[in-house]
This record gives structure tokens, sequence and C-alpha cells, in this order.
């Protein structure tokens, strides 16, 4: 049985947000807060420990994260790499990831990978028409394994992945709570959606 004691939060926010014109995706405005804001209030009362993958604005995201870690690498390696400093850092048997622009995931996200997971060593959130390798359940012990992969050159998660055992989670039922913001329009358009819903 796994509880919010053997579980560690990782929100990665790493990246170079390219496709929002370069600015730190995590600290995007979203319906009055910073994305990573939105993101941090899924992982409450789910995990024993919520850390940060930043390579910038560390200050910041110390305000959000009971810790932040840094790549090993500086020109932004990529999730993989924000996911293996995150293996590296918890203190439990299990880590639940998500990146910092998926504001509007399902409360319950925890609960549903852990019922997912079955007996593999990852679970992988899908929505009914993809999967998302970023949103995964996966045990801490998986650190030696990746950073031999990444010391071979692989930086990407399902290539990682094709050599673990991992399962799907199907959150077909939520399929919108994993709509990434990777560009303003995506933003624009989210919000205006939840404003709709609100009223």
């Amino acid at each position: 049985m796994i509880t919010p004691h053997d579980l560690t939060g990782l929100i990665l926010a790493g990246g170079e947000g390219r496709r929002m014109g370069g600015r730190d995706k995590g600290l995007e405005p979203f319906a009055g807060r910073p994305l990573v804001a939105h993101v941090r209030e899924r992982f409450n009362g789910q995990v024993a420990e919520l850390l940060i993958s930043a390579n910038r604005h560390i200050e910041i995201y110390q305000r959000y994260a009971d810790r932040v870690v840094e790549d090993a690498e500086s020109d932004f390696q990529g999730p993989l790499m924000g996911l293996y400093r995150g293996l590296r850092a918890a203190r439990t048997p299990w880590l639940l990831v998500a990146p910092c622009d998926t504001p509007v995931l399902p409360h319950n996200l925890a609960a549903r990978m852990v019922a997912g997971l079955q007996d593999a060593d990852i679970a992988m959130a899908h929505d009914g028409q993809r999967a998302h390798p970023v949103v995964a359940l996966m045990r801490t012990s998986l650190v030696d394994a990746l950073g031999q992969a990444l010391a071979a050159g692989e930086r990407s998660m399902n290539g990682f992945y094709a050599g673990q055992r991992v399962r799907t989670v199907n959150m077909a039922d939520c399929a919108s709570g994993f709509t990434n913001v990777n560009t303003p329009d995506d933003k624009a358009h989210l919000e205006a959606l939840l404003a709709r819903e609100a009223s």
C-alpha cells in the first residue's frame, strides 16, 4: 500500500519556455497566479515533500516547494535530466512527477496513479487519446538506470521508459486536466474556458 508518506512530488519547471518567448513558463501568470502555484495545489496533501526542478529564478521557486533541485548540467538538458535530479533528491520510495504547465490536473492524481500502478515500476497518465510521459509515478530506485541512460545519451522520456516496466493509467474521464499551456494562445484559451465554467 503506497501512502502519501511514501511519495515525493516533483514539478518539472526547468525548460527554456521557447514557445513562451523564452520566458520561465512556471512563473507565467495564469488565472491570477503563476502556473507553478496551480500545479503545487494538485500535490497538496498527497506527498510527503514537494520538489521543483528549476534552472533559473531559484529563489522564487523556493516559495512554492520544500526544496528546489537544479540540473547537473547547464543548457536546459530537458525533462529527463530534471527527472533524474528529482529521483536523486527524493527521500521516499516513490516519486510523483508533473510538468509546471498543467494547471488543471485532477486533484486526485496521486490516488489514481497509485491505483493504476499494479505490478509496474512506472505508471504513466493517458488521457484516452495520448500518453503523458511527464505525468508519472515511479520508483526512486530507478535513479541508477536513468543515470546510465543519460550517460549513454538518452534524452527522451519515452526512450527511457521503453526499457522499464510501465503501465498506462486511463484518465479519459478527466482528459482536459492534462491540457498543457505551451503558448500564450494556450494560456488565454484555457483561462477563458475556466472563466466560463466558473460562471
